[in-house]
């Protein structure tokens, strides 16, 4: 199957290329879907595209932007562009070319001849990224799916001679399969492999899922742009010891840990991978198990970096994504954070501003959530015997107690409770 970048060795140097699409460009012959319409500047996107190379710990010593006129079938970029970056890679002895942009076999293959060195598109770059940072069984396991189903139709690019092997002699003789069907067969059969693999992780997870939805445990997830600051917030908020980095992608399996909000209500707070513009479709599908917890969640906290020049563009992103996995009705409170960074920067009224470093605006950020989580809820002014210990403590296990008093041997107390458990505490009197 086709080799990922060799990160064995230091540093590779590299090339960047930015692409603009012609106006109005939606796809190719190939299929490929690309966005012809984006908030950044291609400044900016070759800005983004450079720091998924230095991801891959590739030494970047050119990038630079292309407007396309027209398309170029066979290799997208136009001729003089190939031509130009084929002399650079010759003189500079560049061992990857990076276009950020969807690339079809076809066009990887003949950019590969022509620029003489490794080429590698957007998507091949991101499987890559996912690939080395991926560290549970399960993230393993769908990056391999999501790498196994993009690398199925580029197979053919490993081998220009497609020669017959040398059949068997007696029984077995006739012609040998062709080096690439033999390659396809071993590839199907892997796929099929850790495809089951990878259903029995998402078994377990569902159980685990279902028990916390029976425990009526409601559900926080942290989404955002990658480096928004998602893991430093949700270290903050459940002091669980996350891998903090100012890198793309330091978190890459979700994480999950119990939280207690004020006034006693516990939930699970869960933090997931960074989104990022045009994100694979071979990721989106293999992580479908592990956006599902997003899709699953009671609410979401949408983590923005309001330190960004391209914080709305990054919004749109995230919304895009959460459009493509059935999440864009959830109910959210954007996070506007890093405010350490950009101290004057103005948090909209729908939002709660916080810097994840500091602390500053966490206590009003639990606040919201807690608030939010019960916007629904009724509230009931109840009264219980001092010595019936049992209903005591379930109101307080299964409500919010927002007020108490003892009268005598009386306790009065002002509760909020969802309306099943309101059901059940009447049914209980």
């Amino acid at each position: 199957m086709p080799a990922t970048i060799d990160l064995q060795r230091v540093a590779p140097k590299g090339v960047v290329i930015g692409v603009e699409f012609p106006r109005g460009y939606v796809g190719d012959e190939s299929g490929l879907q690309l966005h012809a319409k984006s908030l950044r500047t291609l400044d900016e996107r070759v800005a983004e595209a450079v720091n998924l190379a230095q991801a891959l710990d590739i030494d970047v010593v050119h990038s630079e932007g292309v407007n396309l006129s027209k398309i170029t079938p066979s290799t997208l970029l136009g001729g003089g562009v190939v031509e130009r970056i084929a002399a650079l890679v010759k003189e500079q002895k560049i061992e990857v070319v990076f276009v950020d942009a969807p690339l079809s076999p076809r066009q990887q293959r003949e950019l590969e001849v022509q620029l003489a060195c490794k080429v590698v598109d957007r998507t091949g770059v991101i499987l890559d990224i996912f690939g080395a940072r991926a560290r549970t069984r399960a993230g393993q396991l769908q990056v391999e799916v999501a790498q196994l189903v993009y690398q199925q139709s580029r197979l053919v690019r490993l081998w220009s001679h497609l020669e017959r092997q040398r059949g068997g002699m007696g029984k077995t003789g006739g012609p040998g399969e062709r080096q690439l069907e033999i390659d396809k067969r071993l590839l199907k059969a892997r796929l099929t492999k850790v495809r089951n693999e990878l259903r029995e992780v998402e078994q377990t997870r569902g159980l685990q899922r279902m028990a916390r939805q029976k425990a009526d445990v409601p559900t926080v997830a942290l989404v955002g742009y990658t480096n928004a600051g998602k893991s430093t917030l949700f270290n903050k908020l459940v002091d669980a010891g996350t891998l903090m980095a100012d890198a793309l992608f330091a978190t890459l399996d979700p994480l999950m840990r119990r939280m207690e909000l004020p006034g006693g209500l516990d939930v699970v707070l869960v933090d997931t991978v960074g989104f990022i513009s045009d994100l694979p479709h071979e990721l989106v599908e293999a992580f479908k198990a592990t956006l599902e917890e997003v899709v699953m969640a009671d609410l979401l906290l949408h983590v923005h970096d309001v330190s960004s020049l391209e914080m709305d563009a990054q919004n749109a992103d995230v919304k895009s994504v959460l459009g493509q996995i059935g999440a864009a009705d959830k109910r959210v409170i954007h996070v506007y954070n890093k405010l350490d960074k950009a101290p004057d920067a103005i948090v909209p009224r729908d939002g709660v501003g916080v810097s994840a470093v500091t602390g500053q605006g966490v206590g009003e950020l639990l606040e919201a959530i807690r608030n939010r989580l019960q916007a629904d809820w009724h509230t009931a002014k109840v009264q219980v015997p001092a010595s019936d210990g049992r209903r005591l403590a379930w109101l307080h296990a299964h409500g919010d107690v927002t007020e108490q008093h003892l009268d005598g041997e009386t306790w009065t107390l002002v509760v909020k409770l969802r309306a099943a458990d309101l059901a059940a505490w009447k049914q209980m009197a």
